[in-house]
């Protein structure tokens, strides 16, 4: 059973948040350590039912056995809250996953490589360029292609969004299809496409895996002398 991986978790959360140099993990002052109340049986089902999708079992346990979100990796894991009677996470571009398309699966294949290849060797550069304005109407036509790639709705069908690193850098958990369950980084505001995240042997990294890598690091941090 995978809850065995959250067992003590909420009182390690607590005791890091209380160490001496618990305000010098990263995020921390955002998420102050704080821990939402874990989902009840009924309300994970009422999620569930809601969104058509049966959630990874890794994250689905940390609901229940942990809490609805807060303390975590950055600057906090989205919690999923009921809002005029419907579930939603809620955060820092939480609002980029589009709670219809969850019941689809996440795309084994982003765009075609040699495309966006392209298109970044078509980006205008300011010294190609007499004018101002005319540069600035160049770069916003090219930006408008790039996001009707990048930013497609399709791209992260599927998939939900659950932290937030800062400089609109996100970190992704696919719930449907072939990579469900893993963890997934978006810097896509810097012209980099959705990528998995992996272990140092190349294995995708998991919900667990990745909470609990970021709680041992942070306790190392915060229960340290200041």
């Amino acid at each position: 059973m995978t809850d065995q991986w959250w067992v003590g978790v909420r009182q390690r959360l607590e005791a890091a948040g209380a160490g001496p140099s618990g305000s010098r993990v990263f995020g921390a002052l955002g998420h102050r350590w704080i821990v939402e109340d874990p989902l009840t049986q009924g309300e994970l089902a009422e999620l569930e039912a809601q969104t058509d999708v049966r959630l990874p079992e890794e994250y689905r346990t940390f609901l229940l056995h942990v809490g609805a979100g807060g303390a975590g990796p950055a600057y906090g894991l989205f919690p999923v809250r009921r809002v005029q009677g419907r579930w939603r996470w809620e955060g820092d571009g939480a609002d980029l996953a589009d709670l219809t398309r969850l019941a689809a699966p996440f795309p084994d294949q982003g765009p075609d490589p040699k495309l966006l290849d392209d298109l970044l060797a078509q980006r205008p550069e300011e010294e190609d360029f007499d004018d101002i304005e005319d540069f600035d109407d160049a770069i916003e036509a090219w930006d408008e292609r790039w996001e009707a790639i990048m930013f497609a709705p399709e791209r992260t069908a599927g998939a939900i969004v659950i932290s937030h690193l800062g400089c609109a850098q996100r970190e992704w958990l696919i719930i449907n299809g072939s990579h469900r369950g893993t963890i997934w980084s978006d810097c896509r505001v810097d012209d980099v496409d959705l990528a998995p995240l992996l272990d140092d042997d190349g294995t995708p990294v998991t919900f667990a895996r990745w909470y609990t890598d970021w709680l041992e690091k942070a306790e190392r941090t915060a229960l340290s002398a200041p």
